[in-house]
């Protein structure tokens, strides 16, 4: 997928998946969604708790999107954040529901808050660390979603294994980032 097809498609769907149920366009998954799925705020899709990364909750798991998005919630993030990663084959969208955090995409720093959001283009080096003064929360989705869910599942203390993370389509590439 293109960055601008999929820059274009988060911008018209996050701000509705924010307010409404989610439902799947028969045509762009290629099965007939059978009905909504709704995830009641608070919750996993599958009830499940995952270890290592927190309040870190699928929204939208890959098998209801037949592998084209994974979006997940994270919360309650307070300090710290992922090593500086690339992705080989995802796009990764950020969307900052409360709290304020710091991003580097590419030799970019930026601080974003509540309502601001980013993408990390795949091939692009990018992390980020919450940095406000209130727990922060975000919204993340991979585009297409390719091992993410996966690596989240797997990942029970995220861990800082250039191989584990090669086993995931990405390139770990250094340390998180410091605010």
């Amino acid at each position: 997928m293109k960055r601008r097809s999929f820059l274009k498609s988060a911008t018209s769907a996050f701000p509705i998946l924010l307010t409404q149920p989610f439902t799947l366009d028969a045509q762009s998954s290629g099965s007939p969604a059978k009905e909504a799925h709704v995830v009641p705020s608070g919750q996993d899709s599958s009830g499940e708790t995952h270890a290592g990364f927190g309040g870190l909750r699928f929204k939208v798991p890959t098998q209801e999107t037949r592998g084209n998005l994974l979006v997940i919630e994270h919360d309650n993030m307070v300090s710290g954040g992922p090593p500086l990663h690339l992705h080989l084959e995802q796009e990764e969208w950020f969307y900052v529901v409360e709290g304020e955090f710091l991003f580097q995409v590419g030799e970019e720093r930026i601080r974003l808050k509540s309502g601001d959001s980013i993408l990390g283009p795949r091939k692009v080096p990018h992390t980020f660390c919450a940095v406000g003064t209130t727990p922060g929360k975000m919204i993340i989705a991979f585009s297409p979603a390719g091992k993410m869910e996966q690596f989240f599942r797997n990942a029970a203390n995220p861990q800082q294994d250039a191989a584990f993370y090669r086993k995931y389509d990405m390139e770990l590439l250094g340390p998180p980032l410091k605010a």
